[in-house]
Order: C-alpha cells, then sequence, then structure tokens
C-alpha cells in the first residue's frame, strides 16, 4: 500500500460526499495566468490537494477572510485612531487645567467612560485584521 493511500485510510475519506439530492449540477469555469496557476498548484500540493479542491474548500469555508473584509477592518481601525487620538486631546486639555488650576474637574469621568469604549472597539478591529 502506497504512502498516500494510507494515509487516506488513516484520515478519513479524501473524497467530497456525495450530493445530498443527487448530482451537482452547476459547474464553474476559471482562468488563470501562469503565475495563477504556479500559486495555486503549490498552495493546493502544500495541502495534499487537487486544485479544484483547494478552490472549492476555500470558497465554501465560513471563516475566509476577502481582501474587502481586510480593506474595512483596516479603515474601521483608521477611524478609531482618529477617535482615540481626540479622547487623547481631551485628556491632555483636563491635565493642562487640573495642573493650573489644583482641581479635577468632573468631566473627566465622561473622558474615561469614551476611553474605554474605543478601547473595547479597538480591540473588535484588530481581532477582525488579525484574522485577515
Amino acid at each position: 500500500m502506497s504512502e498516500s493511500n494510507e494515509k487516506r485510510q488513516l484520515f478519513g475519506r479524501k473524497r467530497r460526499a456525495n450530493a445530498s439530492g443527487g448530482r451537482r449540477d452547476k459547474r464553474y469555469v476559471l482562468s488563470v495566468n501562469a503565475e495563477e496557476d504556479a500559486q495555486l498548484r503549490a498552495r493546493a500540493e502544500v495541502r495534499s490537494v487537487s486544485v479544484p479542491r483547494l478552490l472549492f474548500e476555500t470558497a465554501i469555508d465560513a471563516n475566509v477572510v476577502t481582501a474587502a473584509d481586510r480593506k474595512a477592518a483596516v479603515a474601521m481601525l483608521f477611524k478609531l485612531q482618529r477617535e482615540m487620538s481626540s479622547v487623547a486631546n481631551n485628556v491632555n486639555q483636563i491635565a493642562r487645567y487640573a495642573n493650573t488650576e489644583r482641581r479635577f474637574v468632573a468631566e473627566a469621568e465622561g473622558v474615561l467612560v469614551q476611553y474605554r469604549a474605543l478601547a473595547r472597539e479597538i480591540e473588535k478591529a484588530l481581532a477582525a485584521v488579525n484574522r485577515a
């Protein structure tokens, strides 16, 4: 028995299960250039699958992050950066006032709440970027 056959038997079925309700009726045709073909073949080889199987699995995978998803996550980070800059500016103004007047203003608590909310949003946006 060859090594690839042993691997298949050890780790389960390599083929996709038959479609429920009969055969698959839709077919998609994809054209790629030589460089893209080489990249697809290399990725398929690393995963020990065929190129069509690689394309199918990555297209069906719900956890795949698209370029549009990445762009949206990065845009959100830039937006949050601008908001955090305005919060930092408010903190500097409060600190300057507190040092000058020798008293702490009550509005500082609101800035702290705003900072914590932004920090949570930044963590979510970073998680989205890291998935990408």
